[in-house]
């Protein structure tokens, strides 16, 4: 099972260079969503892509209905690893993780494929952690 970062969601809805690849992550074992990062999905599409919430609802619930999308919440664990990580790798200019970031990370210690991501900072902290990373193109077509 692959564990999504905000972006290929965002990417899909919004249908960004990567949207065929997150498919293809999607329908090849599901994947699985952090609810931190499901709520980024929701505030990006709408904020800055201006997708109404419907439309982006018409996207995600049948992907969760069919179990092709699993949303993930946090407990106590996934809390304390993610300050940790936060305290080690954030830099403001060099390594800008988000709290959502480290969330995304401290669950991707449990078994996971891979974390997909086109997020050059996410990449960077898992592939230092040990974690696989499925580099997916942003918005201009750029891998981590």
């Amino acid at each position: 099972m692959t564990l999504l970062d905000a972006y290929p969601l965002v990417a899909l809805i919004a249908d960004e260079p990567a949207a065929a690849e997150v498919e293809g992550l999607l329908k090849a074992d599901g994947a699985q969503v952090p609810v931190v990062n499901l709520c980024e999905v929701l505030d990006v599409c709408q904020r800055t892509h201006a997708v109404p919430e419907r439309e982006i609802r018409s996207v995600i619930e049948p992907l969760l209905l069919a179990g092709r999308l699993t949303a993930v919440t946090s407990g106590m664990t996934e809390a304390w690893i993610a300050a940790d990580v936060r305290a080690r790798y954030y830099d403001r200019k060099a390594c800008a993780l988000s709290l959502a970031d480290c969330l995304l990370l401290a669950h991707a210690t449990t078994a996971v494929e891979g974390i997909a991501t086109a997020d050059p900072a996410v990449a960077e902290v898992a592939r230092a952690e040990g974690l696989a990373v499925i580099s997916l193109p942003d918005s201009t077509g750029a891998r981590p």
